[in-house]
């Protein structure tokens, strides 16, 4: 018999009764340090006293009135982030998913009012994810993912990732904008080169398309920056936000300079919950915390401890780990082909630590903002012992 709760996940058997800091608890007393985050969600721990704060003081006013009424709460966090971010106006939602949706419906919109509504196509890369709605599986263009749900939505032609002749080769009478992660999280951890990134900003200038990133798990400081982007020195036309933008809390976002925002008039896109004000009172608290003086300087610095731990790990366990490769807090271990990444994920959960499975046999490491040089180096510590249960010879001996 089908359980109550649909069974659409591969869920662990871990229920966790509460969080402070880097660290969930289960209701049997197991501590877990956490360096998966809700999947690079949970941006400044669990708990945090400002964030908690926040959310309880706003939920005992008003949690919801709909978007037919003003917002102060949604008003104040886009000043602030248009403040922060190369953006002239933001568009609030409740996922990820749905600010891809926005922002690749922006892209056709700017194109169909500015006279060439056949350009509505976009160039996607391979190893890529955009969320699970039809539209965004076709962008994502994994087999795995569109399987079963008729054929893909139109518009989305896949490239490899950080070919830069491909992408050249793919821009037709048609082509709208390239979308790009600036490091793919579900594809595997890997980071597009910061010229890479220049480059496609180049092409986009010189064909006339709109640039679209997609920071939804790059973004709001995990890689040392607000935004990733920003070590490349480039500007995109429009981005979507959301997992660390509300701590936790549902919040997503869709980033547009003025040209493309304009576009975007009542009746062409909206959300019922869209930055409702719980979920602003969330995500201004969260921007207190990451933009407060020395915070993203602190991120980038322990981002680097990590990753020379990481790659001592690499160098301890060879059998097991190929290599290191990430930006900032989102890093991947890249496993040899004999270790499965969903097998040392469970060796990691047996010794305490919790981590998450990318794609390509990648174990991603994504841990709150807010972790210490001491955290890294526990995680590290529990890593090495869950690669001692994983290494070939031993479970071959076994």
């Amino acid at each position: 018999m089908i359980p109550a709760l649909m069974p659409n996940y591969a869920r662990a058997d871990l229920a966790f009764e509460r969080g402070e800091g880097a660290r969930l608890w289960t209701a049997d007393g197991r501590r877990f340090l956490d360096f998966g985050a809700g999947i690079a969600t949970s941006s400044i721990g669990h708990g945090h006293p400002h964030l908690v704060k926040a959310i309880a003081e706003q939920a005992a006013k008003v949690m919801h009135v709909s978007n037919l009424y003003r917002v102060p709460q949604a008003e104040e966090l886009a000043r602030r982030h248009v403040e922060a971010s190369f953006a002239d106006s933001v568009l609030f939602c409740n996922s990820g998913a749905e600010a891809n949706e926005g922002m690749i419906k922006a892209v056709r919109k700017y194109h169909a009012e500015n006279g060439h509504p056949e350009r509505f196509r976009t160039i996607c890369f391979e190893g890529a994810f955009h969320g699970r709605t039809l539209a965004m599986i076709s962008a994502t263009g994994n087999a795995k993912y569109l399987a079963g749900f008729g054929p893909p939505v139109e518009g989305f032609d896949h490239v490899p990732f950080g070919n830069m002749n491909a992408v050249r080769d793919a821009i037709g009478k048609e082509t709208a904008a390239i979308l790009i992660e600036p490091v793919q999280g579900e594809g595997g951890v890997r980071p597009a080169s910061l010229r890479f990134l220049q480059e496609l900003r180049a092409v986009c200038d010189e064909f006339g398309l709109l640039l679209a990133l997609d920071e939804v798990q790059t973004g709001m400081g995990r890689s040392g920056k607000l935004w990733a982007h920003q070590w490349a020195g480039i500007e995109p036309d429009v981005m979507s936000s959301a997992k660390g933008i509300g701590g936790g809390f549902p919040l997503g976002a869709v980033f547009a300079k003025e040209h493309v925002a304009k576009h975007l008039k009542p009746g062409t896109h909206g959300h019922t919950y869209g930055g409702n004000p719980l979920a602003c009172a969330a995500g201004n608290a969260v921007l207190d915390v990451v933009l407060a003086p020395g915070f993203l300087d602190g991120v980038d610095r322990v981002a680097r401890h990590l990753w020379r731990g990481l790659e001592g790990l690499a160098r301890r366990h060879p059998d097991v780990i190929a290599g290191v490769q990430g930006a900032g807090l989102l890093l991947g271990l890249r496993l040899q082909e004999a270790v499965t990444n969903s097998a040392l994920q469970e060796a990691a959960a047996a010794e305490g630590l919790l981590t998450v499975a990318a794609g390509m046999n990648v174990l991603r490491v994504a841990p709150p903002l807010i972790i210490t040089d001491a955290d890294a180096d526990e995680a590290v510590a529990l890593l090495d012992r869950a690669c001692l249960r994983v290494t070939p010879q031993k479970a071959a001996a076994q």
